[in-house]
């Protein structure tokens, strides 16, 4: 009846079939990617709260907010916390 051509069904399970295949590929891809470049990234780049604190505690004695004594005592302060 058909002469082995498929159905409507035949059609659909088709198409549902590649559109898993490639959605299946394209996911497969990404992650891929994505755990490759997940090894490649540099922490040191990032500042760590110490490395901020003091650069926020020299631009305030730069702009003449605070005296030196007072910055050198902040300073010793953040060193001895970090530091323990």
């Amino acid at each position: 009846m058909y002469h082995n051509d498929p159905s409507g069904w035949g059609y659909a399970l088709m198409f549902v079939g590649m559109a898993l295949f490639w959605g299946l590929l394209i996911v497969g891809i990404v992650a891929m990617i994505r755990y490759l470049g997940h090894g490649m990234q540099t922490p040191h780049n990032v500042p760590s709260a110490r490395d901020a604190a003091e650069k926020v505690l020299a631009e305030r004695f730069a702009r003449g907010e605070i005296d030196e004594a007072e910055y050198r005592t902040r300073l010793a302060t953040l060193r001895a916390e970090t530091a323990s």
